[in-house]
């Protein structure tokens, strides 16, 4: 499985980046929000967050709500940096976009999966990625994990023609809040999880390890005081 990091952090992209695991970068208008940037530097933001992963996908939000400016919008932000895809919401707008997009050589993100198939008409529209959710579908007191194993299986059975050089269309885990979800997509054949940070954090512990490391460490204060 692959690790994207999902933030519009710059230090938590570093970071994340330095672990020597960071497969791509998922963002959203929401997060970006976060940073407390304004609209005038979103561009220039997203080229910063390539020039740190220039050998990486990193996803770019549209906020378009036509399918023309969809397209425009997307064309704009692929001419920021050769790694960026396109990220659009799943939507009847959105679809003819993509559509467009991928047959210019753009790659796009499909976001906002909650269904196979909304899934399954992503990738046959030309979707590079298709993001479905875990943690959102689980906050409507819905089994996540059980409906990414369903969009997995849908997607896996077929071919779509537009991206199967490069391996694609693949599955982004999004919406992972625990290594539970992680543990679960990779069991299940999930392409990718994008994880957040603090999330990502996470995963790296366990509270085993935790003790097995203080355990060393007393050990090994004994041996430099005998």
């Amino acid at each position: 499985m692959k690790f994207f990091i999902d933030t519009a952090n710059l230090d938590e992209i570093r970071e994340a980046e330095a672990w020597g695991i960071l497969a791509g970068v998922t963002t959203n208008p929401s997060l970006y929000a976060k940073t407390g940037g304004k609209l005038a530097d979103f561009e220039n933001h997203m080229a910063k967050i390539c020039e740190i992963c220039k050998d990486i996908p990193v996803s770019a939000e549209s906020t378009a709500e036509t399918t023309e400016d969809m397209v425009a919008e997307g064309r704009r932000l692929a001419a920021i940096a050769p790694n960026i895809v396109v990220k659009l919401p799943i939507c009847e707008a959105s679809l003819p976009a993509c559509h467009t997009l991928a047959t210019e050589g753009i790659r796009v993100n499909m976001t906002l999966i909650f269904s196979a198939p909304q899934a399954l008409l992503a990738a046959s529209a030309g979707a590079r990625y298709i993001s479905p959710f875990v943690g959102r579908f689980e906050d409507c007191g819905e089994d996540g994990i059980e409906q990414l194993e369903t969009v997995v299986t849908c997607v896996k059975n077929y071919e779509y023609g537009y991206w199967e050089q490069e391996g694609g269309p693949e599955i982004i885990t999004a919406s992972v809040r625990t290594p539970h979800h992680v543990t679960q997509a990779a069991l299940m054949g999930a392409d990718i999880a994008t994880v957040p940070f603090a999330a990502l954090k996470k995963c790296v512990h366990h509270p085993l390890t935790d003790k097995g490391l203080a355990s060393f460490a007393a050990d090994w204060e004994k041996v430099v005081n005998a």
